[in-house]
């Protein structure tokens, strides 16, 4: 019968494994799982089909920008793990995600080294004692 289904191209729909979104979209990050979160949280009366992706997609991003600052920070103080310490040093160290996070407090962060100019030793000629 023409027009009919798919013409015998590709499996059957019945046998057909079922693809999640986060596979499609080609993210980590769970689609399905922030739909649920931006229905439940009602910051809309409607959500579309793309702002969950949307939304995963930037979120999986600025993760992946911290986790790769944060493994530069572990990396060139000789670790091979992350700490909440390392964390800190890379967002402080990068100017965006500093303006993104600056009223952020991470917990065991610490601050970032720094000695004000005026409490170091003055260098200059004549100077005594």
């Amino acid at each position: 019968m023409p027009g009919k289904g798919k013409g015998g191209r590709g499996k059957a729909a019945s046998s057909r494994k079922p693809v999640s979104r986060s596979t499609k979209a080609g993210l980590q990050f769970p689609v399905g799982r922030i739909a649920r979160f931006l229905k439940e949280g009602r910051f809309a009366e409607r959500i579309g089909s793309g702002a969950p992706v949307y939304l995963a997609a930037a979120l999986e991003y600025l993760a992946a920008e911290v986790l790769e600052l944060a493994g530069n920070a572990a990396r060139d103080n000789k670790k091979t793990r992350i700490v909440p310490r390392h964390i800190q040093l890379a967002i402080r160290n990068d100017e965006e995600l500093n303006k993104l996070l600056n009223n952020t407090t991470i917990a065991s962060g610490g601050v970032l080294p720094n000695i004000h100019v005026f409490l170091l030793p003055r260098k200059g000629k004549g100077e005594k004692l």
